[in-house]
């Protein structure tokens, strides 16, 4: 097994079918998706590492030990998948993350989760500075959010759109879950 399924904070905060603090526009769609990959990765016994972010009581959202802050059901992990608990963007920093994939001699990556212009740039981005050469992530299992900066707000559909392509020029594949699964 050489291959891993990073899912990046999948929690309910992010869905509005779960009343979140933080929606994100097409999380349902996209955990939908994942829910494949994540069945495809279980199938073929292959490692599976669920990373949650976690903020401390009075947080904007993620509070520790609310409903918000759980893995969402689509997703939740079963016996034997790993939990990464972090409290800072980058899904590699102070979580244990690294040395478990490096344990399991994991030369593979494929990530998922949420939000597309935070947390899955930031693991991608880490992963490749941490010296994976081999990492994929799957446009259509991503979720973010409209952006506003100086008076602009950018749609989530755009904002999706250029960190997909910043990953793609320099630190992954960046394509569907429909073509992985279908490789």
């Amino acid at each position: 097994m050489t291959r891993a399924l990073i899912i990046v904070d999948e929690q309910n905060d992010y869905f509005k079918t779960k009343n979140g603090k933080f929606e994100l526009v097409g999380s349902e769609e996209a955990m939908e998706r994942t829910k494949l990959v994540l069945q495809d990765f279980r199938n073929k016994k292959q490692l599976v590492c669920h990373v949650q972010h976690v903020f401390p009581k009075g947080g904007p959202f993620f509070e520790d030990g609310s409903v918000g802050c759980e893995i969402h059901e689509g997703v939740k992990p079963i016996e034997g998948e790993e939990i990464f608990v972090k409290t800072a963007i980058n899904s590699f920093i102070g979580t244990g993350l690294e040395a478990h994939l490096k344990k399991h001699n994991i030369t593979e990556l494929v990530i998922t989760g949420m939000m597309s212009h935070m947390c899955i740039d930031s693991a991608t981005r880490g992963a490749k500075d941490l010296g994976w050469s081999d990492i994929t992530v799957l446009e259509d299992c991503c979720a973010t959010r409209d952006l506003t900066f100086n008076g602009n707000t950018t749609p989530a559909k755009l904002v999706h759109t250029a960190y997909m392509a910043a990953l793609q020029f320099a630190f992954a594949k960046v394509i569907t879950s429909t073509e992985y699964l279908s490789k």
